[in-house]
């Protein structure tokens, strides 16, 4: 038996290191006539893993720590990004270099040309890589603008090369582009998928005397998951929607340690019941936090309104999709395992005592920005 206990605490343990917000770039191109000019931002901690900036190794990377690598990082990035135009290679050459910060922490900023030839051309194709033999998990998010109109991306190791057309919008490969990856983003968002798991583990139980029990019929349990899962889907999108929008805003370190905490009070709440009847509020007003973390992706990619709505709409919906797979997954077998005592004490207790542990573990780290795992 504890055996098995230490087994599902270390599969949990092994996933707790990818409890972030996933590795993302952001690339923006922009064509006017015959001019090819880029903007790339590239996450401080990725480039620091890649080619080392923190040279006095104290964990702060300072601007002269990052200016001391500015060729470095242009000769590293460069070399993974290729741009062509109507068929012909563009060569690309830094012309600065800045610092800025997302919701995730600091960027380097990395602006550059591509000499593509005398001529506006009428097609421009991109291919990239950074990262991708370091974190199969990394996605460049790119936003193409020429015209006046503006296009996105998302590029990755399974999808990395884009290709764009003078005057030809593509509104349904963009939001099948989000779509995937809000799909992604739910599949790899640990936290998040502990959450939903900590509010469904106890869905095929019912509370009697302070005791679960387990439920007699499917349907009880069925509508009992449906509240749940549609409380934080709708909770989750009116935060996810209002943050992309630039509606509201809120610190990173707060959203983050605020879905940890909610976690934890999940997982707690199956080992020692407050609330039973009315978890589907519980999912709704944690769900509000978990959107603002959904939303990081899309509002740190600068879209303007009407290419970002589209970006909304797939994105979510992807991540409703990735939420319905996991449901769809566990619900039958969580309920056709609910009277054995493998569920009850190894999946159910078990598991939800690994992620109290494991959350807890998130919140302090995300509290006071320490690295524990």
């Amino acid at each position: 038996m504890k055996s098995r206990y230490a087994f599902l605490a270390s599969l949990l343990i092994a996933a707790a290191a990818q409890a972030h917000k996933p590795s993302d770039s952001y690339l923006a191109l922009s064509v006017d006539g015959a001019a090819l000019r880029g903007q790339w931002d590239i996450a401080l901690r990725d480039l620091e893993f890649a080619i080392g900036l923190d040279a006095d190794a104290n964990g702060e990377i300072t601007w002269g720590e990052l200016r001391a690598k500015h060729a470095d990082i242009a000769a590293y990035a460069l070399a993974r990004l290729a741009v062509r135009a109507d068929g012909r290679d563009c060569g690309l050459t830094p012309t600065g270099h800045l610092a800025d910060e997302h919701s995730d922490g600091g960027y380097a900023v990395l602006r550059f040309e591509a000499a593509c030839g005398p001529a506006a051309p009428a097609s421009v194709e991109v291919t990239y890589s950074l990262f991708f033999d370091l974190d199969p998990t990394h996605r460049g998010l790119l936003r193409f603008e020429w015209g006046g109109a503006a296009q996105t991306g998302v590029l990755s190791p399974e999808r990395p090369t884009l290709a764009f057309r003078a005057g030809e919008a593509a509104p349904l490969a963009q939001f099948l582009d989000y779509l995937r990856e809000g799909v992604w983003h739910i599949s790899i968002g640990i936290d998040h998928v502990l959450f939903v798991l900590s509010l469904l583990l106890p869905s095929v139980f019912v509370l009697r005397n302070k005791e679960w029990k387990a439920a007699e019929r499917f349907r009880d349990t069925f509508w009992d998951v449906f509240k749940v899962v549609t409380s934080f889907t709708v909770a989750h999108s009116i935060t996810l929607s209002l943050a992309a929008l630039a509606v509201i805003s809120l610190p990173s370190r707060l959203v983050e340690s605020t879905i940890a905490l909610s976690v934890v009070l999940a997982a707690l709440n199956n080992l020692k019941p407050v609330v039973a009847e009315r978890r589907w509020a519980v999912a709704f007003a944690f769900g509000l936090i978990h959107g603002f973390g959904f939303a990081s992706v899309l509002a740190d990619l600068g879209l303007r309104q009407g290419t970002l709505l589209l970006a909304l709409v797939g994105f979510n919906l992807g991540v409703e999709v990735g939420q319905l797979a996991i449901v769809g997954t566990f619900l039958p077998l969580a309920y056709a395992l609910r009277d054995g005592w493998f569920y009850r004490r190894v999946v159910f207790g078990g598991g939800s005592a690994a992620i109290v542990l494991i959350a807890a573990i998130w919140l302090v780290e995300r509290a006071f920005d320490l690295k524990l795992l």
